[in-house]
């Protein structure tokens, strides 16, 4: 499982989604050009001290990470007709999230293995980047298994001060 974002936009959801996903163990491939310097520090204050447990892979722009995906290609869109909970994740997925303002183009729709879409209330249309990205991989994640395992539980003793 891969979470990938075509051409953020805003810095501080990606530190966000960063965040999130070294906390589930799952890599992270960003296709550029970004809507922000690298280094902005906006980036690593949404990420805090979690960037560094991320694999990240950048991407000049959608050729060079179409050359280099492998798995499926399930693109998270307002016009997916499969909402995400009915769709049967696989363990090998790439979960492509487009610009925050725009989505993607039509060429990358198009390429799109599985158009799958978050289902919201009427008449609102989306989600904040960085929580439908949280709210998709979770569910993916359960279906294939993928949480990471829990820290063990302390010992009786440990947990008594002994």
């Amino acid at each position: 499982m891969r979470v990938a974002l075509f051409q953020p936009e805003i810095a501080g959801n990606v530190g966000a989604v960063l965040r999130t996903a070294a906390c589930l163990a799952t890599p992270v491939d960003l296709v550029e050009p970004l809507g922000f310097a690298w280094d902005d520090k906006r980036v690593a204050r949404a990420g805090m001290d979690y960037i560094d447990h991320v694999a990240i892979a950048r991407h000049a722009d959608w050729t060079a990470f179409e050359r280099q995906a492998a798995g499926r290609l399930v693109l998270l869109t307002t016009r997916g007709a499969t909402p995400f909970h009915d769709f049967r994740f696989r363990p090998d997925d790439v979960l492509l999230f487009g610009q925050e303002g725009a989505g993607v183009p039509e060429e990358v729709h198009a390429r799109a293995d599985a158009p799958v879409v978050v289902p919201m209330a009427p008449p609102l249309r989306s989600l904040n980047l960085s929580v439908s990205v949280a709210v998709v991989l979770a569910e993916a994640l359960r279906q294939t298994g993928g949480w990471p395992a829990p820290p063990p539980a302390p010992s009786t003793s440990a947990a008594r001060g002994g």
